[in-house]
């Protein structure tokens, strides 16, 4: 592999209808062998996938960078991420379990944790190889088979992750990936075998999915877009709180769902703030993701860099400040002169009726807005559709609890931003979603609950 920005990779057929079918039989008769497997049987295989990608961790991540456009800096961090998670899931395996309740007159009853069966991954393309781990992991950990499509913008990884997941040991077809657009992923949603439905990505299409896995009855999980609010208090250590500011807007091109693109910052301290992020944000090093010191890569493609930059334009017509960014990047190298490239941008005298301040931009633009008081921020945090993420920078500990108690969103960070441990849950409140990801609660949104009720002695009738 080579990057190739702004040139074809290699093409993929997409899975109609026959495809996406033969796909969830495969899944099927894998399910049967998988599910009847103990724990500790699953979690062995588990963590043969895991060994693997962890030694295959330079080649995955090199195929993620010319899959997406990261650094390979970030890439390996979202590998690591990926195999941290099925360590994760597979040592839960063994400990999934039920309870024994005590009736009266020496009757019992027990509860079975039971897998759902076919379970079918929608994921996006600005994490690739993670979101895929981050939602066969549970699934699998709790005895089901899962049928995987990612986004058509990065279609390579994942392949790879079902290669890996037959190499660890698991039944033909366990881990099955199609290909394709909307139409493949409404196949999915559609087939009658499939059991529940895990989809990362934008809100009106997530809203699409949650119809049509209504007319089936079938659960949904979904991680959608946010617009969070990022807190800085003027008692904040300074350089950590632009650390955090940086994490919170510029990771992977600024494409995360839960980037805390609304930084709003206590007038005290908000000169000093920005400029120190400005100063921050020019140093940041465009180019060619390959390289070991880029730290930021391209965009996903043309259509995507267009409408990023289209909100810039509207953020200046609508009184906004271009501090600093925001134009485009054509790097040195004449290899990467087609490449989607822009400068990472910070907004000032931004106000929270601004369209670049209400809608989820997904592009490396950061809007700051000034606060005075407590109440007053809180109040304008909350006042959005989305509620993934908030994050609060204070020394005050007693505040930072009392902020994030407050903030209605599903994922918060104290003093820090963009963590995220596999081992506690993420996903939204509001038009962000619902379910979660990760940590044991994902292991609720992957089986299902039945209770036996056992009478040991005779059956007190009504009739």
């Amino acid at each position: 592999f080579k990057t190739c920005p702004g040139r074809v990779l290699c093409k993929l057929p997409c899975s109609g209808e026959k495809e996406v079918d033969l796909a969830v039989q495969s899944a099927k008769a894998a399910f049967k062998i998988w599910s009847q497997m103990s724990g500790m049987e699953r979690c062995r295989v588990m963590l043969e996938a895991a060994r693997i990608i962890r030694e295959q961790r330079e080649e995955i991540a090199t195929m993620e960078t010319i899959n997406n456009g990261k650094s390979i800096f970030e890439a390996r961090v979202d590998i690591d991420i990926s195999w941290q998670c099925l360590e994760y899931y597979a040592g839960l395996a063994g400990s999934l379990a039920g309870e024994h309740i005590q009736l009266p007159g020496g009757s019992f009853g027990y509860t079975r944790r039971e897998p759902l069966g076919v379970c079918v991954g929608i994921g996006a393309w600005n994490y690739p190889f993670q979101i895929a781990c981050w939602k066969s992991g549970p699934a699998l950990a709790c005895g089901n088979a899962m049928v995987y499509k990612p986004s058509p913008f990065t279609p390579l990884s994942v392949v790879r992750l079902a290669e890996i997941f037959t190499e660890a040991g698991v039944p033909k077809g366990l881990f099955n990936v199609v290909q394709g657009g909307a139409a493949t992923g409404q196949l999915l949603c559609q087939h009658p075998d499939v059991a529940k439905i895990s989809f990362t990505g934008s809100v009106p299409t997530g809203m699409k999915i949650m119809e049509m896995a209504a007319k089936g009855i079938k659960p949904v999980t979904l991680e959608l877009g946010g617009k969070s609010p990022l807190i800085i208090f003027s008692d904040a250590d300074l350089e950590n709180a632009v650390k955090g500011a940086l994490m919170a807007n510029f990771l992977t091109q600024g494409e995360v769902c839960c980037n805390g693109t609304r930084v709003f910052v206590e007038r005290k301290i908000l000169d000093t703030f920005t400029k120190e992020v400005v100063k921050r944000t020019q140093k940041i090093k465009i180019g060619d993701p390959l390289l070991e010191d880029t730290r930021m890569g391209a965009l996903i493609n043309r259509p995507h860099l267009n409408r990023v930059q289209g909100f810039i334009k509207q953020a200046k017509e609508q009184g906004a400040e271009v501090l600093c960014g925001g134009d485009l990047y054509v790097p040195d190298d004449p290899k990467l002169k087609n490449g989607y490239y822009m400068r990472p941008c910070v907004l000032g005298n931004c106000k929270d009726d601004m369209t670049c301040v209400k809608e989820e931009i997904f592009g490396p633009v950061m809007a700051i807005l000034p606060f005075d008081t407590e109440e007053e921020v809180l109040e304008r945090a909350n006042a959005t559709k989305f509620g993934l993420a908030g994050g609060v920078f204070t020394r005050d500990i007693q505040k930072a609890h009392r902020v994030v108690a407050a903030l209605k969103a599903g994922m918060c960070f104290i003093n820090n931003y963009n963590v995220s441990p596999v081992e506690l849950p993420f996903g939204g409140y509001k038009s962000s979603g619902f379910g979660r990801e990760n940590g044991r609660a994902a292991i609720e949104y992957y089986s299902q609950l039945k209770t036996v009720c056992v009478e040991m002695g005779d059956v007190e009738s009504a009739f």
